[in-house]
Parts: C-alpha cells; sequence; structure tokens
C-alpha cells in the first residue's frame, strides 16, 4: 500500500514585483500609472512535489533558489502567487531565527504563544512546558524578553518548542548552524527520534554531509525551479556540478520533471575534441592503458563532467608491494593514481581525490594544492600523473573513489575534469571499532 502523502505542492508559483524606484511602487499602488512599473521576479516557478508520512526528505540549492520560499509557503508563512499545497498534519516549522516569536516577550510567554498558534490549549502546553525547558536549557535566561538573547540561546528555545509540542510533520530550515556543537549533536539524536517515530521531516540545509546521513530523498532546487529529486547521493552529486556551472537542463515528459543531461555538458574548450584521443573519456568510461588486465572500469553510470581543457585519462589504486588492485588491508598503505592530460595552457592545476561511502558520504579526500604538492602552470600537450598515497584506516567495507581536476582562473573557480564514483575500494579488516576511522589506539590498563 502507498504511504498517504503529508504535504503535496502542485504548480507552485511565487512572483514578486521588483521596482526600480520606490515612487513607482507608490504609483502604482494609487493607479496613477498606465504601464507596467516593474518586473517580474520568479522565487518560484511550476513546483511540483509529494513529501509522503514517515519520510524525511531534504531539499538542497544554491542561494536564491527558493528553498525557504516554499517552506514558507507549506508553513502559510506566505501566500502563494498561483497553484496548491495540502498539508495533512499537524507541522511545526523552525524557519529563519526570530520567526513566529515577539522580541518584547519572554521565553516562557514565547513558549506559550507558540504553542497556541499550532493550537494546544493551555493545559496541553503546561504539560510540555518541562520538557521544552529542560532541552533548550537557558536557565533563568527564560524569564527575560528574548530581544535579550545571544542567537545560540534564541534557536535553542526555539528548537526547543518546535521539537517537544509533538508535530506530526518538522520543517527546519538551515537553523542548526547557529547552536553549538553539543546541541546540534541533541538536535539530530531528535531527528533520529522523530525518524524512528514515523514523524515527517521537511529539512534544508547546505550542510551535505547532514542530507546525505538523514534524508530518505532529496529536492534539488535551481532558480526557483525544481531540477531534480532522487537520493541524496545522486542529488548531491548533481547540486555539485550546479555550483560550478555545468550541468543543462532538457525535460522528461515521462517523468513530468527536469533532470540534468547525463552526457558532456560543456564544450567550452575549443580544441579539446580534436585532441580528444588518448584524452577524452565517454560516458562511464576511462582508458586503461597499461592496465594489464586488472578488469578495472567505472560503472556505467559515473557521473563526469567539465570544460575539458584538461582530461583525467587515467587512474587506478596500487597496495603498499605496487600491485594493481581493488582491495586493501586495513593499517597497510596504498595509493590512488590520476594521469591527466591538458589541451591548453592552464595556471595551476588542481588534482583531487575523495573517497565516499556507499551513502555518499564524503568521509576524507585532499587536493594537490592543500598539500602543497603542485602549484605551477602546464602547457597545452602536457601531461601528469598524480599519486595520493597514504595509510588505510578506515573501518572494514566498501567504499567509493571520486577524482577531480579543477583550478583557479583568476578568482573563478574552474572545473576541468570531474568523475565521481568512478573506483570502488574493499577495506579488508579483522578488527572494525566505531564509526568510519580506527584511530589506532593504544589502550592499557594498569591497578592504581
Amino acid at each position: 500500500m502507498d504511504q498517504k502523502i503529508a504535504i503535496s505542492v502542485r504548480d507552485l508559483n511565487k512572483i514578486y514585483k521588483l521596482y526600480d524606484k520606490p515612487v513607482d511602487r507608490l504609483k502604482e499602488a494609487l493607479g496613477l500609472s498606465r504601464r507596467k512599473r516593474y518586473k517580474e521576479h520568479y522565487a518560484l516557478r511550476n513546483v511540483d512535489m509529494d513529501i509522503r508520512q514517515g519520510e524525511t526528505v531534504g531539499i538542497i540549492g544554491t542561494n536564491g533558489s527558493g528553498k525557504s520560499t516554499i517552506l514558507k509557503i507549506i508553513t502559510g508563512v506566505l501566500n502563494p502567487t498561483s497553484g496548491q499545497v495540502e498539508v495533512d498534519g499537524r507541522i511545526s516549522a523552525l524557519l529563519e531565527l526570530g520567526a513566529g516569536f515577539n522580541m518584547e516577550y519572554n521565553g516562557i510567554e514565547n513558549i506559550y504563544l507558540n504553542g497556541t498558534m499550532i493550537g494546544f490549549s493551555k493545559e496541553e502546553i503546561d504539560q510540555k512546558l518541562e520538557g521544552i525547558l529542560e532541552f533548550a536549557d537557558i536557565g533563568d535566561y527564560v524569564y527575560q524578553p528574548v530581544k535579550t538573547y545571544s542567537s545560540g540561546m534564541f534557536v535553542r528555545l526555539a528548537f526547543a518548542v518546535a521539537i517537544n509540542i509533538d508535530p506530526e510533520i518538522l520543517i527546519v530550515d538551515e537553523a542548526l548552524s547557529v547552536g553549538d556543537v553539543f546541541f546540534q549533536a541533541k538536535c539530530y539524536h531528535k531527528f533520529e527520534e522523530f525518524r524512528n517515530m514515523g514523524k515527517t521531516i521537511l529539512f534544508v540545509s547546505h550542510d551535505l554531509s547532514s542530507v546525505s546521513k538523514y534524508c530518505d530523498r532529496v529536492v534539488l532546487l535551481n532558480k526557483g525551479e525544481k531540477l531534480a529529486e532522487g537520493s541524496p547521493k545522486e542529488m548531491i552529486d548533481i547540486y555539485k556540478q550546479v555550483l560550478v556551472g555545468q550541468y543543462t537542463v532538457h525535460d522528461e515528459p515521462e517523468h513530468g520533471t527536469n533532470l540534468l543531461e547525463d552526457e558532456q555538458v560543456s564544450s567550452a574548450a575549443k580544441g579539446s575534441s580534436a585532441g580528444a584521443g588518448r584524452g577524452s573519456l565517454s560516458k562511464g568510461a576511462a582508458l586503461q592503458e597499461g592496465a594489464e588486465g586488472d578488469g578495472h572500469t567505472p560503472p556505467a553510470d559515473a557521473l563526469e563532467y567539465g570544460n575539458r581543457q584538461g582530461v583525467i585519462t587515467e587512474y587506478y589504486m596500487t597496495d603498499d608491494s605496487g600491485m594493481r588492485t581493488n582491495a586493501v588491508l586495513k593499517g597497510s598503505r596504498f595509493s590512488v593514481h590520476m594521469k591527466a592530460a591538458f589541451y591548453e595552457d592552464l595556471p595551476a592545476p588542481i588534482f583531487a581525490c575523495s573517497i565516499k561511502n556507499a551513502l555518499g558520504v564524503e568521509i576524507t579526500g585532499t587536493n594537490s594544492m592543500v598539500e602543497k604538492a603542485f602549484l605551477e602552470p602546464v602547457h597545452k600537450g602536457d601531461e601528469k600523473e598524480a599519486v595520493f598515497t597514504q595509510r588505510m584506516s578506515l573501518q572494514g567495507g566498501e567504499y567509493l573513489i571520486s577524482l577531480g581536476l579543477t583550478g583557479y582562473e583568476g578568482d573563478q573557480f574552474t572545473v576541468y575534469h570531474r568523475l565521481y564514483d568512478v573506483m570502488d575500494v574493499t577495506v579488508i579488516s579483522d578488527k572494525n571499532t566505531v564509526g568510519y576511522y580506527d584511530m589506532d589506539s593504544e589502550v592499557t590498563v594498569k591497578d592504581v
């Protein structure tokens, strides 16, 4: 049986009128102007979205993509220009700092104000008050006007109210970045409790690790439009593509949404095709010259993009004896090899390597600029090999390796070529500790 829909958004539009001068707004309001004196700005354009009961759904996108706007419309803070929003369940929302609070009231008064707005009686709020105060943990400041609070105290109280009034749907908009690390840990623990209880969570954040860890599904917005939706790993990879402007959009009538092109997204580097030969990678395939039958090829759905002024031509992994492999013993040293060919003169290309787990959470990574290993220009026709050598400290399991060739041209960050999740590595271990890493601890116990 299909899950019940908690939030349904259909053909949602939000248009703002932008005036060049305040007097133009006044003239239009008084009916003194016959011509249109404003430009229309679409904060949201034709957005469709369904959130099922019990799901934790993330919304990601660049600044100005419409993330906060859609949350405000869902919670009733804003009215849409057109479209429909249907909500089935009691919502508790933690939007930007200050939303729903009266700055002149003290903390206790604001707790009752927010609870009443959501629909609780005074008696019901009385029963929840102790839990709210315990979670906020701001002491006697709760009796002071909230306008005197620090931002950290404010977010503690706001989140404590939102999380402890037993909502069926929790909506959070980038509010947790204000709290200290201990409070954030407490909030995320509460998230886990909510998920286990089958509550619905709609979550906006720029913290991609949290999105990967907590969300069942992710919606990607860009410039007010829904670009795609899918698993956290897929959407985060596409979002990184959006951040550097390496994407194109096409319509997918079957699915009723816009998705990103899977093929090569840019031909900005003139002449790169002519020089492709050994240096180019087709979708989901790389030159493996000299691989000597190791059988290591990237998956067919590997994400690849860049302007191809420089191209990753070959990549492989070796163990501590120099043998090519994709299995590494925990505690041993291993190397990731990455070869590149250059089709233009470039000021200082950066070679990058990162490791994710199967959920798409980036665990670790580095690059040649951070390590101060290569800060030199390259010339058209050059070929380079970067080798990342390190000790394997990850717990036993399966991981994915991504590679990048990027650089700065002036102040502009440029992607020459990126390959996401193109190698898998199996870590073989007879001792797994807690978390991602083994701290290689020496433990001693002695009499006292």
